[in-house]
């Protein structure tokens, strides 16, 4: 800590020597997301990316991405466990990148918090960088701000920003999709990153402690709502690669649920049936709205309920889409059919956050007989 005495920050409560020990022990993490192409090392006021290996490309464009993670943090800090946050943040920020079937190039963090507690600020920037790693992207810079009387001591928020470049000719989005398209489901790893206000709601009603034993968890309520977010960006630019010109649209399932994301990323005029019986949703969910006395399908704007992206290909390549996916680790499944034409009937989402898109609606029980 340094000399209240001597130095009148740190009397106001920020203590840059310990922002600048938080920078140490992060640095062997941050280098190892670099690749030749990012100039300097870390601790400048600005990142250096080369961009000359752009050139190779007929006509690139760049897609950026920004996020945070959520009251997720809140939990990590209830239970003091930060190492799995940073995946968290690499997961929404990187993954919404793909959708539009761009590659990450680089990325930039920044952690607001009310004390800088160095090993903390390390174990939340070494998760966004092994997150970073996983995805191919290098982190360039960020920020650690400490903000005394306006965050309490444990408290913290962490953001993002990412860059990533595809052709002009290889952008994916909803002008691609036909008639006939299967809509693929690609399996989450619980919560991931969003609806964690009414997780947080349901368990203080209840009250449940984070520490508590969640024994059809198998672990600690903590624990298991820790469970990072899923990654998708590699495997889904291999399926690009594999399948070239099939994959049409990509939809990364987050606030807002399954239909409202799908409905984004399908064409004016169009309408797909998501079956809820091609799967089963996972234990964590079910647990949840037991506790709340609520059926899962009332959760289905909040909660991802077991799917994390939806991949809308041509009908004919589904299998081999599926076999590609299930290939790289990734549970997979073809939840329905994208049709064009008049929405037969009521229950139809209609576009979400903006977008005037396609109409999507939840049908029939989930498998197992979960309501």
């Amino acid at each position: 800590m340094a000399d209240s005495t001597t130095n009148p920050y740190a009397a106001a409560g920020v203590d840059t020597a310990a922002g600048d020990l938080a920078v140490e022990l992060m640095k062997s993490s941050v280098r190892a997301t670099h690749g030749p192409e990012v100039l300097g090392g870390v601790g400048g006021f600005a990142g250096l990316f080369d961009a000359s290996a752009l050139r190779d490309y007929r006509h690139p464009l760049l897609a950026t991405s920004t996020d945070g993670v959520g009251t997720k943090v809140a939990i990590a800090q209830a239970i003091d466990k930060h190492d799995t946050i940073g995946q968290d943040l690499v997961g929404m920020v990187v993954d919404d990148i793909v959708v539009v079937g761009a590659k990450p190039l680089f990325m930039t963090d920044y952690i607001a918090c009310g004390k800088v507690v160095p090993n903390r600020i390390a174990d939340i920037v070494r998760g966004i960088a092994d997150a970073c790693t996983a995805t191919g992207t290098a982190l360039v810079g960020g920020e650690t701000a400490e903000h005394p009387g306006l965050l309490g001591p444990d408290d913290y928020d962490v953001a993002g920003a990412a860059t990533g470049v595809v052709e002009k000719d290889a952008v994916l989005g909803a002008e691609l999709v036909r008639d006939g398209d299967a809509v693929i489901a690609l399996a989450s790893s619980g919560l991931h990153s969003n609806g964690f206000s009414l997780v947080r709601h349901i368990l203080t009603g209840a009250g449940i402690g984070y520490g508590d034993r969640a024994d059809d968890l198998g672990a600690t309520w903590g624990e298991a709502l820790l469970e990072p977010t899923r990654l998708y960006t590699l495997p889904l630019l291999k399926l690009i690669e594999q399948l070239p010109g099939a994959v049409h649209s990509l939809s990364h399932v987050t606030g807002g649920g399954i239909a409202a994301n799908l409905a984004r990323v399908l064409p004016q005029g169009s309408w797909a049936e998501v079956d809820r019986a091609t799967w089963s949703p996972d234990p964590v969910f079910r647990v949840l709205a037991d506790i709340a006395g609520t059926p899962l399908e009332q959760t289905e704007g909040t909660w991802n309920l077991g799917i994390g992206f939806l991949a809308i290909v041509d009908g004919a390549q589904a299998d081999a889409a599926i076999a590609a996916i299930e290939a790289q680790g990734i549970a997979a499944w073809r939840a329905g059919t994208v049709h064009l034409g008049a929405v037969p009937g009521e229950g139809f989402e209609q576009g979400a956050k903006g977008v005037d898109g396609g109409a999507v609606r939840l049908v029939g029980g989930y498998r197992d007989g979960a309501k």
